[in-house]
């Protein structure tokens, strides 16, 4: 019986650890309250952003021009941030996404029928100047942008997962609650998982831009820090940002690593994404995410890349061609490991070799 009781065990601690880690439970406060604000200062009393979510100490902060800061204090509603520099890697992606017309696609034909998971964690969330309150419990107005987010990927003939469970109260449990859906959408075997919400800044200006000649809210990425997976989470962040602005500039307004889990560890294309703040109208909104699903599904490579005579690349010397070769194998490099983490074994195995197959046939 000692045995069974050790599997048992074993099971126990499995599921309980993929329904309610630690690190999930580690959320001190809810984050996106309507009328809370951040200001993150930097050295020269510069603002670098303005946030809801409560900082910490370690939070880091990229912008749309690779510009890397992290905070190194807080006193009551000020985080003080220091720049560390540009960041190498989102560089180089932005480098080359602007040298090639589409995005390299590194995938299989499995991807394709893969779905996009989309979910809201803050189910009140809404817009107060159009849905008439910030909060609505349990029908709050971010699902109509989830819904045109849906509808946007669908319009591409995407595969989408769109879980509309409500995960109300808005407290430092619902995370706890939306586990469960995030976990659900899992059974789907998805490509990306989303977790739309919108911030609580009182400043509608300041996620508010003409993008593509249509009023837009900007949008933030959030990556959890307190997470297993976080550099991956992390890189596809960074090569989400770079696409998706080379296609419309600025939309993505930074990425913001935080203290906290937000159920990234269950896969590692799962993002958290803001869409404006709750004094922005809501239409703003649903132009913004309506932009960003036109370039998810090629980045994903969900959809194939238009029709181009050739791929333009820059004249340049022997020095600049390594160094866009450089670039691209490091591209197609993050493409191979994403296949990897995201297809079990035999699935891999068994892809590798029917190219294999295919092309020794081309051979004989």
């Amino acid at each position: 019986m000692k045995p069974l009781r050790a599997v048992f065990i074993i099971v126990s601690l499995y599921y309980a650890c993929l329904y309610c880690p630690l690190s999930a439970l580690a959320e001190q406060q809810a984050d996106h309250m309507a009328g809370v604000c951040y200001e993150y200062i930097d050295q020269h009393g510069n603002l670098v952003t303005l946030a809801s979510r409560k900082p910490a100490r370690g939070d880091e902060i990229i912008n749309s021009k690779g510009y890397h800061y992290q905070v190194s204090g807080v006193q009551g509603n000020t985080a003080q941030v220091k720049l560390i520099g540009k960041d190498k890697i989102i560089l180089s992606y932005m480098d080359y996404y602007e040298q090639i017309k589409a995005a390299p696609v590194v995938s299989s034909q499995a991807w394709q029928e893969r779905p996009v998971g989309i979910y809201h964690t803050h189910s009140d969330e809404s817009y107060l100047p159009t849905d008439g309150k910030a909060s609505i419990p349990f029908n709050g107005g971010i699902y109509q942008v989830g819904d045109i987010f849906n509808n946007t990927l669908q319009e591409q003939k995407v595969k989408v997962d769109y879980n509309k469970t409500p995960h109300c109260p808005h407290d430092a449990n619902a995370y706890y609650r939306s586990r469960r859906t995030a976990v659900k959408l899992l059974e789907q075997n998805p490509v990306a998982i989303f977790d739309v919400h919108r911030d609580g800044i009182d400043d509608p200006e300041f996620y508010r831009q003409i993008i593509s000649e249509q009023d837009v809210t900007q949008i933030r990425l959030v990556v959890g820090r307190q997470n297993p997976k976080m550099s991956a989470n992390l890189d596809f962040a960074k090569r989400l940002m770079a696409y998706v602005n080379k296609k419309n500039p600025e939309l993505i307004k930074e990425i913001y690593l935080a203290s906290g889990n937000y159920n990234q560890d269950l896969m590692p294309t799962a993002l958290l994404i803001e869409a404006g703040t709750y004094t922005n109208e809501k239409p703003q909104a649903e132009n913004g995410v309506a932009l960003l699903a036109n370039a998810v599904p090629e980045m994903l490579g969900l959809t194939p890349p238009p029709r181009q005579e050739a791929t333009e690349l820059p004249k340049t010397g022997p020095q600049g061609w390594g160094t866009v070769l450089f670039i691209a194998l490091l591209v197609v490099l993050g493409g191979v490991i994403f296949i990897f983490i995201n297809n079990s074994e035999e699935k891999v195995k068994n892809y590798l070799l029917s190219k294999i197959d295919q092309l020794s046939r081309r051979r004989g």
